[in-house]
């Protein structure tokens, strides 16, 4: 049996990606490998974040008794979680559940990738501004398929510079969904849509978060 560090367990809408707007069940895990520039959950990676410990039963448990078929692992990073793999697994045989695991790019998501046809990824890469570009695992956008994602936050023009190479060098808008986010109070929306419109960055969509805009941007469990 496995056991997971869960920081936060809820329903509420999800606020980014291909399912934005619709309800969705979050677990939350504790801990990442990353510490960048802009994160809006650093304090679920701090080593004293508060965290109760469950059993892939009881997290299924938690989900199925919210009646909300869309779930979102997430963090901190759920794929450092140890025997994560095997809660993917168990979710996955629930034909009724929307699996969609957000991960930050820095760990390869090969072993994951091929579980089940209702688990997708919501995959980041880090750009300049975030301080972690470095360690993107390359790999993984070479793998991913057409039911995921690649969502990139940028900071500043030259953050849309490195997406713009980036989409073009794995050629993600032709193979994916692929989401342009500003960082919160770092970029206006307007900017990121006028250099959509000035490169005629067709197939790729800018994101707002949505959560950030119903609440409060720092509040939790939304």
């Amino acid at each position: 049996m496995g056991r997971y560090k869960v920081v936060e367990k809820f329903v509420s809408i999800n606020g980014e990606a291909r399912r934005a707007g619709e309800l969705a069940c979050f677990i939350r895990f504790a801990g990442c490998n990353l510490n960048c520039s802009y994160c809006d959950t650093r304090w679920a990676n701090e080593k004293n974040a508060p965290y109760e410990i469950l059993s892939e039963e009881e997290i299924y448990e938690f989900i199925k008794s919210s009646n909300v078929k869309n779930v979102t692992l997430t963090g901190g990073e759920p794929l450092l979680q140890e025997n994560i793999k095997r809660l993917i697994t168990l979710l996955s045989k629930d034909k009724e559940l929307n699996i969609e695991i957000e991960t930050n790019g820095a760990v390869d998501i090969s072993d994951f990738i091929d579980i089940g046809e209702n688990v997708t990824f919501t995959v980041d890469y880090k750009l300049p501004a975030s301080g972690m570009e470095e360690k993107m695992c390359l790999s993984n956008y070479e793998l991913l398929r057409d039911i995921d994602t690649v969502k990139f936050v940028v900071s500043d023009k030259n953050d849309l510079d490195k997406t713009y190479k980036i989409i073009n060098k794995y050629n993600l808008d032709k193979r994916l969904q692929v989401y342009i986010s500003a960082s919160f109070g770092k970029i206006s929306n307007e900017d990121i849509v006028k250099y959509m419109l000035e490169h005629n960055m067709n197939s790729v969509r800018i994101q707002l978060q949505l959560h950030k805009y119903i609440w409060n941007p720092d509040k939790k469990g939304v």
